[in-house]
């Protein structure tokens, strides 16, 4: 009888161990979640800002600005044009 007792402890603290194993993640893979958590947190700050510049290339005001700066260059480019004839 006390031999199947003592194999039930043994069982029972092999389990235990092997749980608590489980639970505690080792060095290496908290390594490797820290990695796709820093992959995964780059896409998504890569994605934002690719979203924020476009909308900011394709707002009205970027399409002026651009439209106002190519006419004054236009317009020094005539200027220079008339002054070397």
């Amino acid at each position: 009888m006390r031999l199947y007792l003592a194999v039930a402890m043994l069982m029972l603290a092999f389990v235990a161990y092997t749980e608590a194993q489980d639970a505690e993640p080792t060095v290496e893979e908290r390594f490797s979640q820290f990695g796709q958590k820093m992959t995964e947190m780059g896409q998504t700050v890569a994605e934002k800002a690719r979203a924020a510049m476009d909308t900011v290339q394709n707002s009205e005001f970027a399409k002026k600005t651009n439209d106002w700066f190519t006419e004054q260059f236009n317009r020094m480019k005539a200027k220079m044009e008339e002054i070397s004839q």
